[in-house]
């Protein structure tokens, strides 16, 4: 047997050297990428348990010149491979959405961006996790002044952090909007409008006033449910419940798309509305 691995030595030429490096760079990188996923200890360990087993069984296969138990080997780890993308397939697409983030990559995918749609996504997902209620209203091209007058005054840098203090159990401001105009928390603690629930629908006072505001502004409305931790969007109207995964993105699209210039020139202003009054 040693005089075959021997043999097997002094036959490798330059191409094997160069397969090999590819190889054990494609199996450094996917374990670099495992290990940004939950359960990466699992699967990097059962990945190399399988690649060990296997690269084991080729240098008996090689030395003995089984060649019927090569093709079944081949088989058995085509079926392996399947296998743990069936079993870990939560794990991979963590992965992916981690992979995403990247900004070497973003340059292929050209997304909608916005400098407040990932901190508010981060923390809309946390609270989510915590089923914590929440409702934030982001200002477009209607001004929210008379809102934000009925809440306490911020003027505060739009953080996780922050907006997850501000709808803590426990915090005076919680039951209130989190109003956020040009980028930055104006005001906690809003009042928004109630408006009647569609008919057979069991929505909550959250999402009622989310979707009255978002019939009666432009703004986009982000609604955390406290029951279920389901995250709802508001707009136009209509309440559209998002994904966790794609919530930053439909952000990112909300809040860069501009109104058309009849839409804004027909757009009436709520600040204007209350000093006429």
């Amino acid at each position: 047997m040693l005089e075959r691995l021997a043999q097997l030595y002094e036959s490798m030429g330059t191409r094997d050297v160069i397969e090999i490096a590819v190889l054990a760079l494609t199996i450094y990188l996917v374990l670099r990428f495992l290990g940004k996923t939950r359960g990466a200890g699992m699967v990097r360990g059962l990945g190399l348990l399988v690649v060990g087993l296997f690269l084991v069984a080729q240098v008996v296969v090689s030395s003995f010149d089984l060649t019927v138990l090569g093709r079944v080997l081949d088989y058995l780890l085509t079926t392996a491979m399947v296998g743990l993308l069936v079993i870990f397939q939560p794990e991979l697409r963590r992965g992916l959405m981690v992979l995403g983030r990247y900004h070497f990559f973003r340059y292929f995918v050209q997304e909608p961006q916005h400098p407040i749609a990932d901190k508010l996504a981060d923390a809309a997902e946390a609270l989510a996790r915590e089923c914590v209620g929440a409702l934030i209203v982001i200002e477009r091209e209607m001004a929210l002044e008379a809102f934000v007058e009925t809440g306490e005054p911020l003027d505060a840098e739009v953080s996780p952090l922050l907006l997850r203090s501000l709808f803590a159990k426990r915090s005076p401001l919680h039951d209130g909007a989190v109003i956020l105009c040009q980028g930055r928390i104006a005001a906690a603690g809003c009042q928004l409008p109630l408006g009647q629930p569609p008919e057979g629908s069991t929505m909550g006072m959250r999402h009622r006033s989310a979707l009255c505001m978002s019939e009666e502004t432009d703004a986009v409305l982000l609604v955390v449910s406290e029951e279920t931790g389901r995250i709802s969007l508001a707009v136009g109207g209509r309440l559209e419940p998002v994904p966790r995964e794609n919530l930053s993105r439909r952000l990112a699209a909300l809040l860069s798309r501009e109104l058309s210039p009849k839409t804004r020139a027909a757009t009436p202003k709520v600040g204007a509305k209350k000093s006429a009054a």
